[in-house]
């Protein structure tokens, strides 16, 4: 019952009609200790969460993609320092290859999907199909950076992990988990899949909060809808994807402490951290990012797509597993998740409480810099035109308007692009953060570079015919 009373009262504000909810599971030395679900899987027809409603997790799916991929070279069946295009005959030919390890610990340079599909036109609750993104893939013609010079989260070098799993086995990566990894652990209502239609039978859906009236003095309006619908309409699998419940992570959680399925080499492999060409080492192994909690080891991983907001982390210390799904954007579920091994570990952790995540210092300095003087409508207009690249295959009309440079795209409409630096400008678009162009010998306009977050430099040419109409 004190178990139970803590671990209710991390989820209390999802504890009611109307709301979007959650779903826990806690497992320690084998055995489900807890479980249940708060608020609704799907508002609009009050159908409760349950332990086991079917949640859409997001990048929680990496590790399984991962798994599949070590098991293979496990089996002998491929090499981990295999370049990807091994198997991948699409995957364009770079100097160095990146390979299938750094592929897993986001090490590869592969510049991200999401972000590519973005710049190119797409919103991400578009149907993004793997052959759209594949497509991407295969017209790309440079890395972020060199093979193993960096760690860069790529969601692309997950989609690739999928593929070379059905490449090699000869099983999708839908089959090949199924077969080797959820039936074995018995996760009865685990699946991939990469078709937006299929049905799932209870499943949760994804919501995110209503933006309060702007108006915000009006009285409340107690019936009015507090959450719209975020959609997803996914149709690729491997970084994401993966549907499931709640108790069943929990039976996978519980496999790093048996290692049933794998067997220790595998389990350990899983758990092996990338490493750099300069012998650094990250916090990241085989779809895991590898931390600490109040001095205790973590592994474990979160996951946001839509308005699912998800997160796994097993306490290999004390064998003890917290798993936490939630289909509301501002689900916060690792915070819960501490919240949860909070009451679970009570006890167990060497560091008292208050220890972990203090910072002390002197607060930032305020950036009282003055913005530099942008370019008069002249200077500007050298950077007018239709820009287009070769690798989204998307065109750009870049014109200035009331003394600014601004970016018109069919889809994403007007992007102003804010003055930083000589021939330097920044958006407060995501996919489209940095913007620099590049010069000639002559001192003219050559390249337009475009990146920030997990794409750099993708590189626009001006078109010098323009478009007809």
């Amino acid at each position: 019952p004190a178990l139970a009373r803590g671990i209710d009262a991390v989820f209390v504000d999802l504890d009611r009609p109307g709301s979007p909810g959650a779903s826990v599971a806690v497992i320690r030395d084998g055995d489900i200790v807890y479980s249940r679900g708060y608020g609704e899987a799907q508002i609009e027809h009050g159908i409760p969460v349950t332990p086991h409603t079917v949640f859409h997790v997001a990048s929680v799916s990496k590790q399984f993609a991962a798994m599949a991929v070590t098991l293979l070279a496990a089996d002998g069946a491929l090499s981990l320092d295999d370049p990807v295009r091994m198997h991948l005959p699409y995957v364009p030919e770079f100097e160095p290859a990146p390979t299938v390890r750094q592929m897993i610990h986001h090490t590869s340079g592969i510049r991200d999907q999401w972000q590519l599909l973005a710049m190119s036109g797409w919103r991400l609750d578009d149907v993004i199909t793997t052959e759209q993104i594949l497509g991407l893939m295969a017209r790309q013609q440079e890395l972020n950076f060199e093979p193993g010079a960096e760690y860069l989260y790529s969601n692309m070098g997950y989609t690739l992990l999928g593929e070379v799993v059905e490449a090699v086995s000869g099983m999708s990566l839908a089959e090949f988990t199924q077969a080797r990894v959820f039936a074995p652990l018995g996760m009865d209502r685990t699946h991939f899949h990469d078709d937006h239609e299929h049905v799932v039978p209870n499943r949760a859906y994804s919501y995110a909060p209503l933006q309060p009236p702007a108006d915000a003095a009006a009285p409340a309006d107690a019936e009015a809808p507090r959450y719209r619908k975020a959609v997803l309409s996914y149709a690729n699998a491997g970084a994401t994807s993966l549907f499931t419940t709640a108790e069943d992570l929990a039976r996978w959680l519980d496999n790093f402490r048996h290692a049933n399925v794998g067997g220790p080499e595998v389990m350990q492999t899983m758990l092996s951290r990338g490493v750099l060409n300069n012998g650094d080492t990250i916090p990241y192994a085989h779809g895991l990012a590898m931390g600490e909690y109040r001095g205790l080891r973590t592994i474990g991983h979160g996951g946001a797509d839509a308005g699912f907001r998800t997160q796994v982390q097993w306490f290999p210390e004390v064998e003890t597993g917290v798993v936490v799904l939630t289909n509301v954007a501002n689900g916060n579920p690792a915070g819960r998740a501490r919240d949860v091994a909070d009451v679970v570990l009570a006890g167990s952790f060497p560091e008292e409480e208050g220890e972990e995540g203090q910072e002390g210092g002197a607060p930032p300095a305020a950036d009282d810099a003055a913005p530099p003087e942008t370019p008069g409508p002249a200077a500007l207009a050298e950077y007018a035109g239709t820009w287009y690249s070769p690798e989204l295959d998307a065109l750009y009309h870049l014109s200035v308007s009331e003394g600014r440079l601004v970016a018109r795209h069919v889809r994403h409409g007007e992007i102003v692009l804010e003055y930083r630096a000589p021939d330097e400008f920044a958006t407060d678009r995501w996919f489209f953060r940095g913007v620099r162009f590049e010069r000639g010998g002559d001192g003219a306009v050559g390249d337009m570079r475009v990146g920030g977050g997990r794409v750099r430099n993708l590189r626009f040419v001006r078109l010098t015919t323009p478009l007809p109409g």
